[in-house]
């Protein structure tokens, strides 16, 4: 898949609908980005949820109770 996209004068871009579906990036994802000769490589970084499988809780049901053990502290 190639898509041409535009840099603004902030240098920043917007990462293509259809990437981003395809790749699983959203709001909040985090991306390494990397410089391969004359390349850059965007990366996902996997959240913890990616890497925990599958769970009962949706996200935000894990982000709350995440916040109330925070809150305890």
């Amino acid at each position: 898949m190639v898509k041409e996209v535009l840099v603004t004068r902030r240098g920043q871009t917007t990462i293509p609908l259809e990437v981003r579906r395809k790749l699983g990036i959203e709001e909040g994802s985090r991306l390494r980005v990397d410089v391969e000769g004359h390349r850059v490589v965007l990366t996902k970084v996997p959240s913890l949820f990616d890497l925990s499988g599958t769970s009962p809780l949706s996200r935000e049901e894990a982000n709350k109770q995440l916040d109330e053990m925070r809150e305890e502290d």
